[in-house]
């Protein structure tokens, strides 16, 4: 578990890195352009979920320039979806447009999820829109192709050992750059949050809005603050959830690696609180060598496609939503009985058009926002955080790949913006995919903004997600009356969640 004082020391760490990165300016400029056409909404695909009726989603397209500094470019098309207000005219405050995270996620379908759980009071006074940033879903989707291995299943131990073993993760990381860069070519450099910020500018133009009201999860949080950096006066309200913060991708990467050490600690001592339940061994400890033995026999022998790097993602994602814990150990304790790896087969297989479209944007992603990482930085941070613990879980360390890019970004996407009207930020207090550490930075840089803790939760995305009243209802009050906190507000969590009862074996 990563103690107080480490965690201290590796946010000095990162503070200090950031200052030696070229600053990203101030302000920056949008460039000129003419006006997007005017979107035409007609019928969505049918991979888009139908709300209930009588509400209808609606779905179109928007011509935008790759690359925003040079209108003129080769265009692209960026996918649009709309679920309008169900409130009366009087009612409606605007568009709200929203993002899941990412980077890679998409928000066409992702406007009906999202909608059919935010407050009432929020349904009728928005249309809700969603969209695919450029490279993603229907929008000039990225295809880094084979990624140096990364579909192949089993996949190699991400976690490597040794001097050979690590040459052979440097390696690979090279070999997904090259990938990249031959799939992707010429679009890497113009993939980016800072002109995905464009293309949100470009929605609210085509709408006919003054401005950009805004909801964005984990990476739409990043995404958002780049939003107001670009357009200050034309930032509504702005509802930043599960913050990323004002880090590099890489430090990002770094720090949650640390937090999922910590969660995963947590999630041992849960376990070992229930050992008639979960039958995993009735201490910390005891949990903990059941989930190193099944990780060793799954490297040692993989099953059916599922070695370590197939163990490592289940827990991932696991460990993100307390709801996911029992699964996880209920998956362990079926493992070590039985020999069946099922459990940590994702529901939707690794290899399929989705996942690879979503791993490719995300690496693009975050290697055109800023300076990358070196090899040598890569092997000291793994040696680290093996000090803290021997087997960490490497799975979310996605812009490792960046110390090859092909394409070298010369600053830093720039976050958020004085000029800016303060913005409502909300986080999870035990969040391990995105630590409240990132709240907490990202919030000087809007300043007269507001913090939402959900303290005693340990789940990633909170609000319209968690079911927290204080969360929703404070939230919902800010986006349909404007009304920001006087001061930060504090919620109750759920705390640890409850074991389900044993199940007959």
């Amino acid at each position: 578990m990563l103690t107080s004082p480490r965690r201290a020391a590796l946010l000095c760490t990162l503070a200090a890195t950031a200052a030696l990165l070229p600053p990203a300016p101030a302000r920056a400029t949008p460039p000129t352009a003419a006006p997007p056409t005017t979107l035409r909404f007609g019928d969505c695909p049918t991979s888009v979920p139908t709300p209930p009726a009588p509400e209808r989603v609606e779905c179109g397209r928007l011509s935008v320039p790759l690359d925003w500094h040079h209108p003129k470019s080769p265009h692209i098309e960026i996918a649009v979806s709309r679920i309008r207000a169900s409130g009366t005219p009087a009612e409606r405050r605007g568009a709200l447009l929203v993002n899941p995270g990412g980077p890679g996620g998409s928000g066409v379908p992702y406007a009906v999820t999202k909608r059919a759980k935010l407050p009432a009071s929020v349904r009728r006074s928005f249309d809700v829109i969603g969209f695919d940033p450029r490279g993603v879903g229907r929008s000039a989707p990225a295809d880094c192709g084979p990624m140096g291995g990364l579909f192949d299943a089993p996949g190699d131990d991400p976690t490597p050992s040794g001097a050979p073993a690590e040459k052979r993760y440097l390696a690979a990381l090279r070999t997904m750059a090259d990938d990249c860069a031959r799939q992707a070519a010429t679009a890497l450099p113009h993939l980016s949050t800072e002109q995905t910020a464009h293309d949100m500018d470009a929605i609210r133009t085509a709408l006919g809005e003054p401005e950009t009201n805004f909801l964005g999860v984990s990476y739409g949080s990043y995404l958002g603050a780049a939003y107001a950096a670009l357009f200050p006066h034309r930032t509504g309200r702005m509802v930043l959830d599960s913050v990323v913060g004002p880090w590099s991708w890489y430090d990002f990467d770094v720090l949650q690696s640390r937090a999922l050490l910590r969660q995963r600690t947590t999630f041992f001592a849960w376990v070992a609180a229930h050992p008639d339940r979960f039958q995993l061994g009735a201490s910390a400890t005891a949990t903990r060598t059941s989930y190193l033995t099944a990780r060793r026999a799954l490297t040692e022998h993989p099953v059916n496609g599922i070695g370590p790097a197939e163990f490592d993602r289940a827990v991932y994602r696991a460990l993100g939503r307390t709801e996911r814990w029992a699964p996880l150990a209920d998956g362990l304790r079926s493992y070590l009985r039985t020999g069946n790896p099922d459990p940590f087969r994702p529901a939707t297989a690794f290899n399929g058009p989705d996942s690879r479209n979503y791993e490719a944007a995300n690496r693009i992603v975050k290697c055109a926002d800023g300076p990358a990482t070196t090899p040598h930085r890569i092997l000291t941070d793994l040696h680290r955080t093996r000090r803290l613990d021997p087997q960490p879980i490497l799975t979310g360390m996605e812009a490792t790949t960046c110390a090859y890019w092909h394409h070298r970004p010369t600053h830093r996407t720039p976050l958020g913006s004085p000029d800016a009207p303060p913005a409502l930020l909300v986080a999870s207090e035990h969040d391990p995919v995105t630590p409240i550490e990132g709240a907490h930075q990202l919030r000087p840089l809007l300043p007269g903004s507001r913090l939402i803790t959900l303290h005693d939760d340990y789940s990633h995305g909170v609000f319209a997600s968690r079911g927290n009243a204080c969360v929703d209802a404070t939230t919902a009050a800010y986006l349909t009356a404007d009304t920001l906190p006087t001061e930060d507000v504090h919620c109750t969590g759920p705390g640890l969640p409850q074991a389900p009862q044993p199940t007959h074996r």
